[in-house]
């Protein structure tokens, strides 16, 4: 009978389901390389102090091969070695120089020696013009990156010689602010000057920049850092 036909198909034809069992072996996806900083071309300091009293000595690396411009321009003011400015007449140096902005768990800003308070500044470079952005390579997906202030959000190619470490993760200000280095060392020191800040910027005490200059390579400076490294000391 014609019923007894359609039962026999039934269990001939196996019933579909929408979870079908793999025949090929799956494979594995790709994974994205670690990332990685840029090598550290140069190395520079500034010893610290906070209502006088010296706190310590923060190590930067800068990144040459990607932020040139910004580089030379750091170093030269840590090293004050290219005189007066051409617009201010003030020397083109960050020593006996305020940092002038700490929030606490996001920033801490210095570099303005015309003005010491963030409206000013001056690059070593063509009449102390404000220079370009050279690279946004790196992100601010870590803590304790050197980057430069500029005029704002909107506002590119800006740069002249005010700075500023990151001591949270600020990746709203990628392809804003480039970074051209890192902290090597000093996490004490700046653990101390973020406890001066305040929530607007202002610090309680006078966080002074005494000394900078430069300091010779090491040789892991050679080999490019991990953004997950964690820094130590």
């Amino acid at each position: 009978p014609l019923s007894l036909l359609l039962n026999l198909l039934f269990l001939v034809i196996p019933a579909s389901s929408e979870y079908e069992v793999p025949t090929k072996k799956a494979i594995p996806p790709k994974m994205d390389p670690i990332p990685t900083l840029p090598i550290v071309t140069e190395r520079v300091y500034m010893d610290i102090s906070i209502g006088g009293e010296a706190i310590g000595r923060i190590v930067f690396g800068l990144f040459g091969e990607i932020t040139p411009k910004a580089v030379e321009n750091f170093a030269a003011l840590c090293k004050c070695d290219r005189g007066k400015g051409a617009r201010t007449g003030k020397d083109l140096c960050y020593k006996h120089t305020e940092i002038h902005r700490v929030i606490p768990n996001f920033i801490i800003q210095g570099g303005d020696f015309t003005h010491g308070d963030g409206t000013g500044g001056e690059s070593i470079f063509e009449g102390g013009r404000p220079f370009e952005d050279e690279s946004f390579a790196v992100k601010h997906n870590r803590r304790y990156l050197l980057s430069m202030a500029n005029d704002g959000k909107g506002k590119p190619n800006t740069n002249r010689s005010q700075w500023f470490i990151n001591t949270v993760k600020t990746q709203w200000l990628d392809g804003q602010n480039e970074v051209f280095g890192m902290v090597l060392e000093g996490l004490e020191v700046i653990t101390k000057i973020e406890k001066v800040g305040t929530h607007g910027g202002t610090t309680r005490e006078t966080v002074m920049i005494e000394d900078s200059g430069s300091l010779p390579l090491e040789p892991e400076d050679a080999t490019p850092r991990l953004v997950s490294d964690i820094l130590r000391k």
